[in-house]
């Protein structure tokens, strides 16, 4: 088996995971990675033995693809390096700091034939990936995404920190343009939002109430759906999934019952999935789930909702 050569750029708390997964699989020869902290990555390059660099430049030609889990602020400073030297990438999310810069890497990925995915794990979440043969048309959405205050993710407001995981997920299942949003929110312990409410409205009819927070005492990423035929219950934290149905039977009378199914997954490792999905997309010349067209779809909805809590 011919296995790709990798490398990941930004070995931080979330990067040297990414490192850990491209050691461990069969597609990959984890090969380098590079950090502007000489220390950290010299200590994950030991632990992996491997190349350690600290200027991403060198790895031209010498790698097949790349994770890049850099500041946001360096997204498109790097990403556009890699992919202009042939180099497929994964890149975390947001996709970049602007829709323009968002524009040129999906051109520049385009116009190269690289695989260029986004990191937005949730994707492959067990529970929403067993959602294909349920979801049909959601008609109502409301999700709720808490979390303790953590400084690494301080760089951006909670809309780009927390939010643009669910605005990416919404976006996916309802599948129809945006037609209005508005939004609410309040900075608490940083100096940007800490917590927002924004509501989308879909051409379709569809209406999103969306609620992240990062000054809660508790974890909790929750999302239900409603359509015509089912209420559906996502609990992203703990992998479970429940399907409540109208039955053939009355509850009262003229009020049908309801019938429930509910699963709960293994926890599982989203990141290999999701690291494993990009090197298949990249072998077997396939579109990677979650495109840099989605990450920049995210992306402009999260801008808007930001621009509109600046406004407040």
């Amino acid at each position: 088996m011919t296995k790709l050569k990798t490398a990941v750029i930004g070995v931080g708390y979330l990067g040297k995971f990414h490192a850990q997964k491209y050691a461990s699989l069969d597609d990959s020869q984890l090969v380098a990675v590079c950090d502007t902290n000489q220390d950290v990555a010299q200590g994950i390059a030991d632990e992996h033995g491997i190349d350690v660099y600290n200027d991403y430049h060198e790895l031209a030609g010498k790698v097949d693809a790349v994770s890049i889990v850099v500041p946001t602020q360096k997204h498109f400073e790097v990403a556009s390096f890699f992919l202009k030297n042939k180099i497929h990438v994964l890149l975390e999310k947001p996709i970049t700091s602007t829709v323009s810069e968002a524009a040129e890497l999906v051109k520049l990925a385009q116009d190269n034939d690289l695989v260029f995915q986004i990191g937005h794990l949730e994707r492959f979440n067990p529970a929403v990936m067993a959602l294909d043969d349920i979801l049909k048309q959601p008609l109502f959405i409301e999700s709720n995404r808490i979390a303790p205050f953590n400084p690494r993710g301080a760089d951006v407001n909670v809309v780009l920190d927390l939010m643009i995981h669910d605005i990416d997920i919404i976006l996916d299942f309802v599948d129809s343009p945006v037609k209005h949003i508005s939004a609410n929110g309040l900075q608490v312990l940083s100096q940007d939002t800490d917590i927002a409410n924004a509501r989308i409205e879909f051409e379709n009819g569809c209406v999103a109430n969306v609620t992240s927070s990062r000054i809660s005492t508790k974890s909790e990423r929750k999302m239900r759906l409603f359509q015509h035929d089912a209420y559906i219950s996502i609990d992203f934290q703990d992998k479970k999934l429940a399907v409540h149905r109208k039955g053939n039977g009355e509850m009262f009378p003229g009020i049908a019952d309801v019938n429930s199914e509910e699963c709960t997954f293994d926890q599982g490792d989203a990141l290999l999935s999701e690291i494993s999905s990009f090197l298949d997309c990249i072998k077997n010349n396939k579109a990677p789930v979650v495109s840099g067209k989605a990450g920049m779809r995210a992306l402009e909805t999260a801008i808007e909702i930001t621009r509109l809590l600046n406004a407040q």
